[in-house]
């Protein structure tokens, strides 16, 4: 009988490890819509003939609509600290809110952005998310030309940004129902890195733009949008497809929320993808608050190098266990951080970058583990066909569930440098406290998946 399976993003198939691939070469049938009937990745044959190049067509083009859908959800991470500068007048209690308010929105939507794939097609969903973006950029471009926009008015156009945080989720689920268990880490991992770079290439591309022949022209940092998200929707809208096979169950939720397993996991996310994003955010407004003397526009590196790290993070975590590769990257992460605490009270500069990017690499790593962990853990002690078809549900929702509670981390770190400097005047006080969290989380992953004598035991997970 074959073995139910999870891949890494928690899509459940009927192919077995040990059984090979049936070859029949089943032919496609397309209908109206670019709907594709008769899918089969497992189907050797059909994959090789003709199964590839559809699977990776799609895979280019979701990975350009989700890089712009990051590249909208960080765009006010970088015009935060350009604020001050086109004269608008905003405490650090506001400007740390306009950071924390998309990832708060785009963890949200998550969830619901998952369901959508199985519902509207994967080409179609892409079209219409890709085109949601419109909403907060547009917003963005008119709101800021007015630097008596109220901070209430600019609150809600920087949770419209949310919007870019909920294509991830749907991207993600779209590109595993086209490829093969065999291949599905590697095509979710360059679709989740070509994703999470594109925070690194808005900080980067956002100062060259806005600098104008009147000075700071701000609004060219939503204007700057609007050409490449029509571009990536009528792509979507010419070249993806939708697969009528492509179905999830929204059982696999209620399954995975009654496991422990499911919250202690999304609990360790918070501390690696909750880091990688809300550093991200809060990291171009650090930079011109400790050390005005130096551009923002170098804060994009430190979301490139951990956008890279997060394959690297997944394929260190085959090798060697997952709950391993993310108890050293929490010690990583908390080395790096202790380490910009003093370059910040020395006020040096190259410390405090070198101890970043070396906090932003780890979180990176740490992605990617924590969810080659995932499948391991729910597979562990299954001795029958009812109890795997039952932990396979479990292991699916917890991927959706960890990914959305994970980005809440986003909303967490600005926030807690926000309460940090209003209390105590600078951020210190919120970076000892990562410190601890860090230490909390590597601790539990250590004593649930790694201790000798927890019920995991010796196993790898």
């Amino acid at each position: 009988m074959a073995t139910p399976l999870v891949d890494t993003q928690g899509v459940e198939t009927d192919a077995s490890p040990l059984a090979p691939a049936p070859s029949s070469g089943a032919s496609l049938t397309h209908r109206p819509g670019r709907w594709i009937d008769g899918w089969n990745p497992e189907d050797g044959a059909q994959w090789t003939s003709v199964g590839r190049p559809v699977a990776r067509r799609n895979l280019g083009l979701s990975v350009f609509a989700e890089f712009l859908g990051f590249a909208v959800w960080a765009v006010w991470s970088i015009v935060v600290p350009h604020l001050p500068d086109a004269g608008f007048t905003l405490s650090v209690d506001q400007m740390f809110w306009l950071i924390a308010v998309p990832s708060l929105v785009g963890a949200t939507l998550r969830i619901p952005y998952t369901f959508a794939v199985p519902v509207f097609g994967g080409r179609n969903w892409t079209i219409v998310s890709a085109g949601l973006l419109l909403i907060p950029t547009v917003a963005l471009a008119l709101a800021v030309q007015n630097p008596s926009t109220s901070f209430g008015v600019l609150l809600f156009v920087a949770a419209l940004a949310g919007l870019g945080g909920g294509n991830f989720a749907s991207s993600m689920a779209n590109i595993s129902f086209f490829y093969p268990d065999r291949e599905k880490g590697k095509a979710l991992g360059l679709n989740a890195a070509g994703g999470n770079i594109g925070t690194a290439a808005v900080q980067f591309a956002v100062p060259l733009v806005i600098v104008g022949a009147a000075g700071v022209e701000l609004q060219r940092a939503g204007w700057m949008f609007v050409p490449l998200i029509l571009i990536a929707a009528a792509l979507a809208w010419r070249f993806m497809d939708n697969l009528s096979h492509a179905k999830s169950d929204p059982r696999s939720y209620g399954v995975a929320a009654r496991s422990r397993h499911t919250w202690i996991i999304s609990f360790v996310y918070i501390g690696t993808f909750g880091s990688f994003i809300g550093f991200s955010g809060a990291f171009p407004t650090l930079l011109k608050a400790q050390f005005p003397e130096v551009t923002v526009s170098i804060a994009f590196l430190g979301a490139l190098v951990g956008s890279v790290a997060r394959p690297a993070g997944g394929w260190l975590a085959d090798r060697l266990g997952g709950a391993r590769v993310t108890i050293a990257a929490f010690a990583v992460m908390a080395a790096g951080t202790v380490s910009a605490i003093f370059a910040l009270r020395a006020h040096e500069f190259g410390a405090f970058l070198a101890s970043f990017l070396v906090l932003f690499v780890a979180t990176g790593a740490g992605n990617g583990s924590v969810y080659r962990m995932i499948p391991a853990v729910f597979r562990h002690g299954i001795t029958d066909d009812e109890q795997r078809a039952r932990r396979a549900k479990a292991a699916a929702g917890c991927l959706g569930i960890a990914g959305a509670v994970g980005a809440f981390g986003g909303f967490l770190v600005p926030r807690g440098f926000a309460y940090s400097t209003n209390h105590t005047g600078n951020i210190q006080a919120a970076l000892w406290v990562i410190v601890g969290l860090y230490a909390v989380m590597a601790i539990t992953v250590w004593a649930v998946y790694q201790r000798r004598g927890s019920r995991f035991g010796s196993t790898v997970i």
